[in-house]
């Protein structure tokens, strides 16, 4: 399935779900520091693993950097 992940096309497996796309964008492999918005709406961690994507949703992984 596609979907648009941080801006750009990307393919992810049929039953995707939101960690699949975490996991995707390179993100750090603990988690610690990232937020998911699917939408337009946050995702909140708990329910990454059993949120299922669909088909041309706009998937948005941020990721917390510290420094100033």
């Amino acid at each position: 399935m596609k979907v648009l992940l941080n801006g750009e096309p990307r393919d992810l497996r049929d039953g995707a779900t939101v960690v699949d796309a975490v996991n995707a964008s390179g993100a750090p492999e603990s988690h610690d520091g990232v937020a998911v918005a699917v939408d337009g709406e946050v995702i909140p961690r708990g329910r990454w693993g059993d949120e299922p994507l669909a088909e041309g949703q706009h998937v948005e992984v941020l990721t917390a950097v510290q420094g100033g």
